[in-house]
């Protein structure tokens, strides 16, 4: 259809030239001829070869038969005119060839251009690939962003999994992807538009692709496997790095977590030590002393006991084995559980409660977050001067349950409330004069995020410091 348009346009074309050069303007058969080969160049260069030898043939017919004397015949009188005729018809179609020949070779450059535009294109998407998904799978997906494939496979030979873009399911029913990646072979389809080649390093195969629906030419299918190998031999670098990285830390971790255990346990053993030392030494001790005495090691003895419980949940979250057993519970009875556990802590203390009356039920693991808050009533008690109160307020807002714990202590400059919640890490204020690991803040953080909360702190140095964390409320959608 368009091919009959266009052919239309073509004796048009002609049409219209041969009217202005024999009716409106009377030229002699030179002038029309130059006109028609100037037409005929510029239908070459529009459309291509088929239009223009198809305007040469049609204007070769009107200059007979319009130009060539006899006038108005399709014969020639003089034998000359026979050359001149032929020599038009020859150039005309010469020209159209030349131009023709100069479209393609601009339309290949043109082509091969934009190939490397993708080439380069994708190179760059390469090296911003980050850790969010598996490496061969994010270049799959540039691959079928980039040259607009329909379907793009990449089989990844160290692990043997098959990774898959595209709007299409790339199929595989010869397993031509793992025979590619084994043997180095190359398939190609052109039937479905589809080819297979092997991803190489150092001369050996590691893996393949295979892509549907994209134009490749060989040296642009060779750029794209060399491209590949690149990728993917980075992302086993940084795969091998981040392993070597992580069991680095996880040695600093343990070295450091060992140190600060030692120097935390050092003082409650000391009075245990003491005290146990004072009672067997002496025969003289009134009840009341000895009352003291075992109150100390009582005490001494939990705080013990809270330490060690750190350094499991700490290890347990490292670990990623925090497993939630979830149920239903109210907040003010989650509070009560919490303060009587600190009984020891809070005797000569001022807790402030200000829990609203409809408050909702919370969907949490009872005791993971009774640690959570425990963490932060120990820390601001630690922190709060022992005239000063301690409050503990809930409120409800969007679907969740907000609790606040505040303290009326020196408060936490700027400059280190982006660092409270990094393990171990103590005030530089305070390290020295209050007790602890720097792991209560970091156990309370992670065990709300995993709850899919948030943890945050509101402070001005002077005014004290609140901790708050949100909790998921029970909604009427969720079984009690």
């Amino acid at each position: 259809m368009q091919l009959a348009i266009r052919m239309a346009i073509v004796a048009a074309i002609v049409t219209v030239i041969t009217w202005i050069c024999f009716r409106a303007v009377s030229v002699n058969a030179t002038t029309a001829a130059l006109a028609y080969l100037v037409a005929i160049l510029f239908i070459a260069a529009k459309w291509g070869l088929v239009e223009s030898i198809t305007a040469s043939i049609v204007a070769v017919l009107c200059f007979n038969f319009f130009f060539l004397p006899p006038i108005g015949t399709f014969s020639i009188a003089d034998p000359q005119n026979w050359i001149a005729l032929f020599a038009f018809l020859a150039t005309s179609v010469t020209a159209s060839r030349f131009s023709m020949q100069a479209r393609r070779r601009a339309q290949e450059a043109l082509y091969s251009q934009r190939e490397m535009e993708r080439l380069y294109a994708l190179s760059r998407s390469i090296l911003l690939i980050g850790p969010s998904q598996p490496v061969p799978k994010q270049l799959a997906t540039q691959i079928a962003q980039s040259f607009s494939a329909s379907a793009v496979a990449l089989y990844d030979g160290g692990s043997g999994t098959t990774y898959r873009s595209g709007p299409e399911d790339f199929r595989d029913p010869h397993d031509q992807l793992r025979q590619a990646a084994t043997q180095g072979t190359l398939f190609r389809d052109d039937a479905t538009g589809t080819v297979v080649t092997s991803i190489r390093l150092g001369g050996q195969p590691i893996g393949s692709v295979g892509v549907r629906g994209a134009a490749l030419s060989d040296s642009v299918l060779q750029g794209l496997a060399n491209l590949l190998a690149i990728g993917l031999e980075r992302a086993r670098t940084q795969e091998a790095a981040s392993k070597a990285e992580a069991a680095r830390q996880s040695d600093e971790l343990k070295s450091t977590l060992l140190d600060a255990l030692a120097h935390e346990f050092k003082t409650p053993l000391t009075s245990i030590k003491a005290a146990s030392t004072a009672m067997l030494s002496s025969h003289t001790l009134n009840p009341e002393q000895q009352h003291e005495l075992i109150s100390v090691v009582d005490e001494e003895a939990d705080r013990l006991s809270v330490l060690v419980t750190e350094a499991i949940q700490m290890a347990r979250i490292e670990a990623g084995r925090v497993h939630l057993e979830r149920e239903s519970y109210p907040v003010p009875e989650l509070v009560e559980s919490v303060l009587d556990k600190l009984r020891p802590m809070v005797r000569e203390r001022s807790i402030d409660l200000k829990l609203a009356s409809d408050l909702p039920s919370v969907w949490v693991d009872r005791e993971l977050i009774e640690i959570a808050l425990r963490q932060l009533i120990d820390n601001a008690l630690k922190y709060s001067p022992r005239d000063s109160p301690v409050s503990v307020s809930a409120e409800s807002s969007d679907a969740r349950v907000i609790v606040t714990v505040r303290d009326h202590g020196p408060g936490i400059p700027e400059e280190e409330r982006s660092r409270i919640f990094e393990k171990f890490y103590r005030a530089e204020a305070s390290r020295h004069q209050i007790p602890g690991a720097g792991l209560g803040l970091v156990i309370a953080r992670e065990i709300v995020q995993v709850h899919g909360g948030e943890v945050w702190v509101e402070s001005k140095p002077g005014e004290g410091s609140s901790f708050r964390f949100s909790l998921p409320a029970v909604s009427p959608a969720r079984p009690q």
